[in-house]
């Protein structure tokens, strides 16, 4: 009895000081969010009124720029989690398919996630401002020579090609995982029984790495819709607020232009009351399709 009084003390022990981040840096500023959005706080004063729901109503109904963010953001998003798993997968594929220099490819590939996205988008600014200009000179290449993240007809695909660059090497290495988890006998047995390779590969394989699909959805999905940095490096919300997304919409509005915290956080918990409805959906949707792989 007393030995297993120790060895939950100890393990208590040892999980505190983590538990203690988590509810110091988390959990304590999530309720406190949810509850200065219940008010006109300006993150300054320290008097503020409880206006109860109204904050929610503003940003939904009267707030033009926020429901714009909305819209772009889910744009992103859609487009986002489709590339970048499609990307991720045939990487993945192509990788594990490869007898020679797999571990190059899986370098190369891989190398773009260990730079820091903030860091990739002031790269990235620089190549669309002037490497691609020069370039076209050089070349002939004149379709090369756009306005990439000033023009609202190029910036949002700008946006998307620094994300997917940045972004596919790390879903890649989950895939890879999930593939080699697929027991080499199992498509051997399907190639003998007359299926074509993209037959075994989409009967066989893909159902059969389907937790994998899951994860990656799932982490992508998050992801995007908190998308912040790569937007702040490399338009800024701009031209105008054209590529505005919803994080950087509540960040300008807390700290940047306005000081509405209040507001503010009302506009976070409808971000996360959006990124909460549509994981449940995805995860209990895919969790079946995996009881019946």
């Amino acid at each position: 009895m007393i030995k297993k009084y120790q060895s939950t003390v100890s393990l208590l022990l040892f999980v505190a000081p983590a538990f203690i981040c988590y509810l110091v840096f988390l959990l304590i500023p999530t309720f406190g969010g949810m509850y200065y959005s219940l008010t006109d706080w300006n993150g300054l004063n320290r008097t503020y009124s409880f206006v109860g729901l109204s904050n929610f109503v503003e940003a939904l109904r009267d707030d033009r720029y926020f429901t714009d963010s909305i819209w772009f953001t889910l744009k992103y998003v859609l487009f986002m989690v489709v590339l970048q798993n499609v990307f991720a997968l045939l990487f993945a594929v192509f990788i594990e398919s490869r007898k020679k220099l797999k571990t190059f490819f899986r370098t190369i590939f891989f190398m773009p996630n260990m730079i820091s996205v903030i860091i990739s988008a002031f790269m990235w600014t620089f190549v669309f401002s002037q490497v691609l200009p020069q370039l076209a000179v050089k070349t002939g290449l004149t379709f090369l020579d756009q306005s990439w993240i000033g023009d609202p007809k190029f910036s949002f695909f700008s946006i998307l090609a620094v994300s997917l660059w940045n972004g596919v090497g790390y879903m890649m290495i989950i895939y890879m995982a999930g593939l080699q988890g697929v027991p080499e006998q199992v498509k051997e047995a399907a190639m003998i029984d007359g299926a074509t390779p993209l037959q075994t590969f989409f009967k066989v394989t893909l159902p059969m790495i389907t937790h994998a699909i899951t994860i990656c959805l799932f982490m992508t999905l998050n992801s995007a819709f908190k998308v912040f940095e790569v937007v702040y490096g490399l338009t800024g919300g701009g031209p105008g607020r054209s590529t505005q997304v919803m994080a950087l919409n509540i960040y300008e509005e807390a700290f940047s232009n306005n000081f509405r915290y209040g507001y503010a956080s009302a506009k976070a918990i409808i971000l996360f009351l959006m990124v909460l409805i549509i994981t449940v959906i995805q995860v209990s949707v895919l969790k079946k399709r995996e009881v019946e792989a």
